[in-house]
């Protein structure tokens, strides 16, 4: 398989993997165009399909963690058709390299604690490619990280995402572009909250500043009930109203 490295140059007139179509995709572009000079890099593989590798110099990542001198790894995704290739190697492989090049202590990534989750990384696979656990959120969100500089410390969550929680009641949302689907599910899920009178607050996290001191975990999307940390995993209206126990 070959891989097209997404760039200013280029990004106007690529697909780019994640992204739905239209608008989605258009602000998932811009989101990506205003990181390349924090050195994100994206790849993704030459055909078409949901296979690529999102990293950015973890200094420059939109989550709370200390993790200076680590590439962190904003999202590594192979899907359908493309799973049971080797590409998720490839893409890691080159993420290793380039942190070897740039002379990093590691590279670090989210996963869920001892299982799969939506929208964070496969720990299974993780620890095989030598991998191990750096820090534990309250929520069972873990921070992995690969060792590449001898000695380094270790990353960490800060303390707002190591332990999540919030005071306002009510449901209370976290976000940000990075991901094109809350584009498309947060407005019908404010349109459901309003319409059945449940108490919702959408906060969309827009700067770098204000996505490192998120009170959780991850800031893609991190959706509070009454204070508590409920699901990292972007709800769909039907999904938010079953949640709020209106339906099946």
């Amino acid at each position: 398989m070959n891989y097209i490295r997404i760039t200013k140059d280029n990004i106007d007139k690529e697909h780019i993997c994640c992204a739905m179509s239209g608008k989605q995709s258009v602000v998932k572009k811009e989101w990506l165009r205003q990181r390349f000079d924090d050195g994100l890099v994206f790849y993704r593989s030459e055909e078409r399909g949901k296979c690529f590798i999102e990293y950015i110099p973890a200094e420059n990542a939109w989550v709370p963690i200390a993790a200076d001198g680590y590439l962190y790894i904003n999202c590594l995704w192979v899907s359908g058709s493309m799973k049971g290739h080797g590409y998720s190697n490839d893409l890691l492989e080159a993420c290793i390299c380039d942190a070897r090049v740039q002379g990093k202590k590691g590279i670090c990534i989210l996963c869920a604690e001892g299982r799969k989750r939506e929208f964070l990384a496969d720990p299974k696979f993780l620890t095989y490619k030598g991998f191990r656990v750096a820090d534990i959120s309250d929520c069972g969100i873990n921070l992995m990280y690969l060792s590449i500089e001898s000695g380094a410390q270790p990353p960490y969550f800060k303390e707002c995402a190591k332990h999540p929680v919030i005071e306002e009641a009510g449901f209370v949302l976290y976000y940000t572009d990075q991901c094109p689907y809350t584009y498309y599910w947060v407005p019908k899920v404010q349109e459901a909250a309003k319409e059945h009178g449940i108490p919702f607050n959408a906060i969309h996290i827009t700067d770098k500043e204000s996505a490192q001191n998120v009170p959780a975990p991850v800031t893609t999307y991190a959706l509070f009930r009454d204070g508590q940390f409920l699901t990292q995993s972007i709800q769909s209206d039907k999904k938010f109203l079953a949640l709020a126990g209106l339906q099946n």
